[in-house]
């Protein structure tokens, strides 16, 4: 059973849904105990510069007399007002003597019972010792007269104020984190367009390519790294179709050099011994057979040096050499397919001498199998011309013939392997079709250039490039 692949996508979004509940979650626990800390804190240092004042206040008029006691209340209650806190004002012995919700306490005195002022640190919260029904927020200060403790000031205020102002500014913080969110949507909209439908799309089309599918086109673009990989991708596909067909072609290829001489070498022994071909004629037809197993032998030696070009790479005798030498040497092998085909060979080389840097006997057999198909495809009582041209740090060489010609279709595919111009593959009986692809590897383990121009019943002209020797 195949396993269900994750998606990044999912991923994501998961990871995205998380943090969202969770940023809300840490809001609204710790982040609103620690606003009605700071809250309440902040309630508790107002409280206690209003207890402050009023102790200041309280502090002169120290004269109890039932005037100043009234003054002292009005200014008390008018403070409870303003700032919707109960003031208590209760004497050393713990009872209580002053209420600003009882305006008719007077002289009796209630007992606070387990009024205890050390107990008090800075601040307390809840019912005060059960003299409240919801949860009071106290502060209290001492009253002195002179040196002497004569009471304490108490304020209490409710601390639903306090709660009421932290549910509103989470109220803000949970619109403004409910905006944030909806604008990080846009970013998750951004991530799916621009990266995650695009990778999805390489992973279908690199699956495809996988199961031998190059046919699937990518479709994504850009000028970012992930138009960069899908172009690498698309080429990288395009590279492998492409050496899967050669290595098709070049199958067929071999296949069919190899097929057609052995079945000719079949059917001619296969007559000499049934007596078809009487005992007088087996010499005439065994010369047939060694030119075909000749050629054979050329085709196995061809196929073996291009496969260490390819695969060993090319290892060079690079030195110093007079490629005018090489190539009169060369054009001498020549000399009696030339006079019997009435070919002549003009050449027109740059100085007597001219040295070049490279593997003489490499570039020998370039020569050789470009003069070789120059040859082949000229006709009688024709002229082929070899020239050098010196540019600089290079050196032009030049074959040129006045031949059949290449069509321009084929121009591109001549240094294939295997490849012939000749659709039947029969005109040329001993050629193998890897002359040229070994040419083209021998040039390019030079780091060097060769090209090729060519118009159908004009003739053909190769061109290739060497290093000149600053000797």
């Amino acid at each position: 059973m195949k396993k269900k692949r994750r998606s990044v996508y999912n991923l994501l979004t998961i990871a995205y849904v998380i943090f969202m509940v969770l940023s809300f979650l840490a809001v609204s626990t710790i982040g609103s105990r620690m606003l009605y800390n700071h809250l309440t804190e902040k309630k508790v240092r107002q409280m206690n510069r209003d207890i402050s004042t009023l102790i200041e206040f309280y502090s002169s008029e120290r004269n109890m007399g039932s005037t100043t006691r009234d003054l002292v209340f009005r200014y008390l209650k008018s403070v409870d007002t303003v700032t919707g806190c109960r003031i208590w004002v209760v004497d050393e012995d713990g009872n209580l003597v002053m209420n600003t919700e009882d305006a008719n306490l007077g002289d009796s005195r209630i007992m606070v019972e387990d009024f205890n002022p050390a107990e008090i640190r800075g601040y307390m919260t809840g019912d005060f010792y059960g003299y409240f029904d919801r949860p009071m927020l106290s502060v209290y200060a001492p009253l002195h007269a002179g040196f002497k403790l004569r009471g304490y000031l108490i304020m209490h205020c409710p601390q639903s104020d306090i709660i009421d102002d932290v549910n509103e500014a989470l109220n803000v913080i949970y619109l403004m984190m409910l905006i944030i969110f909806f604008l990080s949507l846009i970013i998750l909209a951004f991530f799916t367009v621009f990266i995650y439908r695009p990778l999805k799309r390489i992973t279908y089309v690199t699956e495809e390519y996988a199961k031998g599918n190059y046919e699937v086109q990518i479709d994504v673009t850009g000028d970012d790294e992930i138009g960069y990989l899908a172009g690498t991708l698309g080429y990288m596909a395009s590279e492998i179709a492409r050496g899967e067909d050669n290595q098709k072609k070049f199958i067929a290829n071999v296949s069919h050099d190899f097929r057609s001489p052995l079945t000719s070498i079949r059917g001619y022994l296969e007559a000499m011994i049934d007596g078809t071909i009487p005992p007088e004629m087996h010499g005439k037809y065994l010369g047939i057979v060694l030119n075909e197993t000749d050629r054979l032998t050329k085709l196995t030696n061809s196929l073996l040096q291009l496969n260490n070009l390819n695969v060993k790479g090319l290892l060079l005798e690079v030195r110093d050499f007079d490629i005018n030498a090489t190539i009169k040497r060369t054009c001498e092998t020549f000399e009696g397919r030339c006079i019997q085909r009435k070919i002549n060979i003009e050449l027109v080389l740059t100085d007597e001498t001219m040295y070049v840097k490279g593997d003489e006997g490499k570039l020998q057999q370039v020569l050789y199998n470009l003069l070789d198909n120059a040859i082949k495809f000229s006709p009688d009582n024709s002229v082929i011309k070899i020239e050098t041209t010196k540019k600089g740090e290079k050196l032009f060489v030049s074959v040129k013939d006045s031949g059949v010609g290449i069509p321009k279709e084929s121009l591109k595919l001549v240094f294939d392997r295997f490849y012939k111009t000749d659709p039947s593959r029969g005109k040329d009986k001993k050629g193998t079709g890897l002359g040229l692809a070994i040419v083209k590897e021998i040039i390019k383990a030079h780091d060097e250039n060769i090209d090729v121009v060519s118009t159908e019943g004009v003739g053909t002209e190769f061109i290739f490039t060497v290093t000149v020797s600053k000797k």
